[in-house]
């Protein structure tokens, strides 16, 4: 067992509230008088999720973007955030990354409430965090749970540009630049979280890899899953720089970074995902199928083939 999983399973034994939803979710959802509050919490780390020479900018926008993504997973409105800044002895890339925070927020309408600051000790690596507040939906915050068997599995927008625009930065092929743009500066997916939330039984942004994140999907809601590896959306970039065979695909399909939406829905609501995904132009595509039992199975053109060794990232 990955040690990230060993913690979170030692974790749960306390995480007892109902808001915690047994660590089981992208987010927290505090049940109010006035309206249900979803709380999340995501951290960077230099080296491990972004590149010591990534613009500050760009890591500013990267940690308001992975908080919101998971507050789009819920369906919710961005009320506000809270930011814990390690310094370090760079003061220029401190101001460069307060900058970028501020553009950031005001791009995507989130206000900063507060936060704290810490010194790091000399040549230790920055860790970043930030706690994301928004207000669920009328219709509530969809979890992971609740795909039921008969629902097909959905994804917004195409999968692999981050981890391919993470090879293209690290030196270690060639592409477009968009395949790096959607690595430093994911896409956000509010507005198609919002208008699916209604819709849906079960909703998570891909943050580890879509394998890896329907897994947690099924294993939340009791189920198993068929996905069909070829319907599987890729991007026109990706596919020049590194093809549209079964390796490409099954590394699309378990790298991280894409911050798309997936989610389950009956086949009676098909009709009104296409309306809310054009609403928000922003494509979908289904991609698999809920079925009895635990199994997670990977198909290809009719044909069932072994899942990879590793279904995303984890942290071991």
């Amino acid at each position: 067992m990955a040690r990230e999983i060993a913690f979170i399973e030692a974790l749960r034994a306390y995480a007892t509230d109902p808001a915690a939803r047994g660590l089981m979710d992208d987010a927290a959802v505090l049940q109010l008088p006035g309206g249900d509050l979803v709380l999340t919490h995501d951290m960077l780390v230099e080296g491990v999720h972004y590149l010591p020479d990534d613009a500050p900018a760009d890591v500013a926008w990267k940690l308001l973007a992975v908080n919101l993504s998971d507050l789009a997973a819920k369906g919710a409105e961005p009320l506000g955030a809270l930011l814990g800044y390690a310094m370090t002895d760079d003061a220029a890339w401190d101001a460069a990354f307060a900058r970028g925070m501020g553009e950031a927020a005001e791009a995507m309408g989130l206000a900063l409430l507060g936060g704290d600051t810490v010194r790091m000790p000399a040549g230790a690596p920055r860790a970043l965090g930030l706690t994301a507040i928004g207000k669920a939906p009328p219709s509530g915050a969809p979890s992971r749970a609740g795909a039921r068997a008969g629902d097909r599995l959905w994804v917004s927008g195409t999968v692999g540009d981050a981890g391919l625009g993470l090879a293209i930065r690290q030196g270690r092929m060639q592409g477009d630049a968009a395949l790096v743009a959607r690595y430093l500066r994911p896409a956000l997916r509010l507005t198609l979280g919002q208008a699916l939330a209604p819709l849906v039984t079960a909703m998570a942004d891909i943050s580890d890899g879509l394998l890896i994140d329907a897994r947690r999907i099924a294993a939340a809601s009791g189920c198993g899953m068929t996905i069909d590896l070829g319907a599987v959306p890729l991007s026109g970039a990706l596919i020049a720089a590194a093809g549209s065979d079964v390796a490409a695909r099954l590394a699309a399909a378990t790298s991280g970074d894409d911050y798309e939406l997936l989610f389950t829905a009956p086949a009676s609501r098909d009709s009104a995902i296409a309306a809310a995904a054009s609403a928000a132009a922003v494509p979908v595509t289904p991609v698999g199928l809920c079925v009895a039992g635990e199994e997670i199975t990977l198909t290809l053109e009719g044909e069932t083939i072994a899942l990879p060794d590793h279904l995303g990232w984890l942290h071991e």
